[in-house]
């Protein structure tokens, strides 16, 4: 009987707690239970939808073949062991996800029981690690997601020694760290940091629910809130701030959050509705240039990644097949880069029910987004393969893995990559020099990396300066014509200082070339432009302020129009510091021109494909006409 008085004591502190816990509750109040497992992404039974989508469709029989064919590689491979390269495991994280989710996927779909011991080796092998590196939390994120799916998908088949090791690193390494404000600040990000560990965590809670509702109602509420933040950055258009590389990252993980909360809740409260977000699988079809190559602006690759799994999420979600028109291309080509897709069966469950068949070019051949980091790209064509594609870049410095490219455009013709844009280099390569890399004040070595600053970049730079981080250049402007479609960016607030004003308009001229023209402001103080155009063609200068670029056996011309005594020069991309990454077979073509003080100036330059005659009574408009 003595004891009663401290048995009612702790249920009551129990009682207090959940009863605080449900008290914070947002979204999730009222949810009582969950489906069994497997409850995330593909349900039981759903391996039917793909069975049909396989059977009547090649395409998802090439993805489905796909899977198979890594899961069997990896079989051979040795398990992965915790090797930390500098502050990351994220490598060791990604290709945990890729073997577990691919593996979970063959088994479900052929009940071989080989692809279950060998996921079972890897779910166990990684459980045991210390940690997943809390420091760096992405680690984290990606490898809680990964052994999430293997615990859930494979629940009722893994042997029953295996289930509480593998709850357990749920617990410990994946969600208990996220509850420990020394590594979540991810929470009031709005990056992808935000969406890659929120899925994260909330595919941890999703699989062990019914170990304890509480904190995994507690955690998946955290998130719907949490993942606000990066979702309001689509808006209003769907460029994705972050640019192609990171929008395959952090939106890719975002669909998985919403795809798996819908799944199992029966609701993404809401999450999926916005503009922005629903537009922005178009923004990223557009990216993709017609040489193949990506519009690879800020930390970026060129390459152009392969099938998107989270585009037919999108297609889906919004029964707009066209969206899917990259992919089936990819398909029908082959796409070698696939197998390393580490959530490729996503596209297999995201896909059910949609038919190639239906897959049709887009329509729009201009497509622009203001935002954060507001992008414009414009084609001549979706079909021809020599068709001219040009993207143009606008935004601020300042933007997470910002580079200050503003104003800096790529362009593709006859097949090939004319202005491009040197992209990312690896982080590692520079972190492990001791570059301070994440700082983005004016002043910070960031802007010392010499493909991060504005001097190797197709833009503008005055009397040698930096590009202001601060500064912010909206679209200003587009126009969609037969004859002529373009985007207007206003730099001014990135030049602050150097002149009054700056503007950079590039358009498609009756679908044959490009047009690149400047209209310049000076202050009381004269300036000096330098007008740069990066390219991994041979340049050969030629008179009155032309140029010859060839690669390929294809050429195609490059002329000053405006001013008329501008003389062209080139040099190689050559960095300056031991830290920075070479860049071979790169060359700046560069106009320098000086300007007058208190004087409005324009700098015109014409890229005409081989092939093509100019009028040359033909006068490009003002930027102030183009819409007119």
């Amino acid at each position: 009987m003595k004891k009663a008085p401290f048995f009612w004591y702790l249920t009551g502190i129990v009682f207090l707690v959940h009863s605080a816990i449900f008290a914070q509750l947002k979204h999730l109040r009222n949810l009582s239970k969950l489906p069994d497992h497997p409850r995330i992404l593909l349900l039981k039974g759903e391996e039917k939808g793909i069975q049909k989508n396989i059977a009547s469709d090649k395409n998802w029989a090439v993805i489905h073949q796909t899977i198979l064919t890594e899961s069997d590689k990896i079989i051979g491979l040795p398990p992965l062991e915790r090797i930390q390269i500098g502050r990351r495991l994220l490598d060791k994280s990604r290709e945990a996800l890729r073997r577990i989710f691919m593996l979970s996927y063959a088994y479900r779909m052929t009940l071989d029981q080989k692809y279950l011991t060998r996921a079972e080796t890897e779910l166990l092998t990684v459980s045991k690690f210390s940690d997943w590196n809390p420091s760096h939390f992405l680690d984290v994120g990606e490898m809680t997601l990964a052994v999430a799916i293997g615990y859930d998908w494979l629940y009722h088949d893994l042997q029953k020694s295996s289930l509480p090791i593998l709850k357990e690193a749920i617990l410990k390494k994946g969600i208990e760290p996220s509850m420990d404000p020394k590594y979540n600040s991810w929470l009031t990000a709005s990056h992808n940091w935000n969406q890659v560990c929120n899925a994260g965590m909330t595919y941890g809670a999703l699989a062990i629910y019914e170990d304890n509702p509480p904190l995994s109602k507690q955690i998946i509420d955290r998130a719907i809130e949490s993942i606000k933040l990066p979702m309001e950055d689509y808006n209003p258009d769907g460029a994705y701030p972050e640019g192609y590389s990171y929008w395959g990252y952090g939106t890719s993980f975002n669909v998985l959050f919403l795809s798996a909360v819908q799944k199992a809740l029966g609701s993404d409260f809401g999450l999926s509705n916005g503009r922005g977000f629903l537009n922005t699988a178009a923004y990223y079809q557009h990216m993709v240039g017609t040489s193949g190559k990506t519009f690879n602006y800020s930390d970026a690759g060129s390459g152009s990644g392969g099938v998107s799994p989270a585009v037919f999420w999108f297609a889906n979600r919004t029964q707009n097949p066209s969206l899917l028109f990259n992919e089936k291309t990819l398909l029908q080509k082959g796409s070698s880069s696939m197998g390393r897709d580490r959530i490729l069966p996503a596209a297999m469950i995201w896909g059910n029910g949609l038919s190639f068949a239906n897959v049709t070019a887009p329509k729009a051949l201009l497509w622009a987004g203001q935002g954060k980091n507001p992008v414009a790209m414009m084609r001549s064509s979706w079909t021809d393969p020599s068709a001219i594609y040009v993207g143009i870049k606008a935004g601020s410095p300042s933007v997470n893995h910002g580079h200050m490219d503003i104003g800096a455009f790529v362009m593709d013709a006859l097949g090939e990559r004319w202005s491009m844009d040197l992209g990312m280099q690896e982080y590692e390569s520079l972190e492990s020099k001791g570059v301070k890399l994440w700082d983005k004040g004016q002043n910070a070595q960031r802007w010392e990396i010499y493909r991060y600053n504005n001097m190797a970049h197709s833009t503008l730079t005055f009397n040698n300066e930096l590009q202001r981080v601060e500064g912010y250049a909206p679209l200003a402007g587009t126009v969609n014509k037969q004859a002529f479609t373009g985007a207007i960016t206003d730099m001014s607030a990135v030049y602050k200082n150097a002149v009054l004003s700056a503007q950079r308009g590039i358009a498609i001229v009756d679908g044959q070339y490009v047009v690149v023209k400047d209209e310049i402001l000076t202050n009381d103080k004269a300036a000096t432009v330098k007008w740069v155009m990066v390219t991994p063609a041979d340049v050969r200068i030629g008179a009155n302020g032309t140029a010859e670029l060839s690669q390929n056996g294809k050429r195609l011309q490059l002329k000053v129009a405006e001013p008329t005594n501008a003389v062209l020069k080139t040099r190689p991309a050559q960095p300056s510091h031991d830290y920075d990454a070479p860049n071979p077979g790169v060359t700046l073509i560069e106009v320098e021109i000086p300007l007058p003080a208190n004087a409005k100036s324009t700098i015109n330059v014409l890229l005409v494909p081989e092939g093509i005659s100019v009028n040359k009574e033909t006068k490009i408009p003002s930027l102030s006409d183009w819409k007119k």
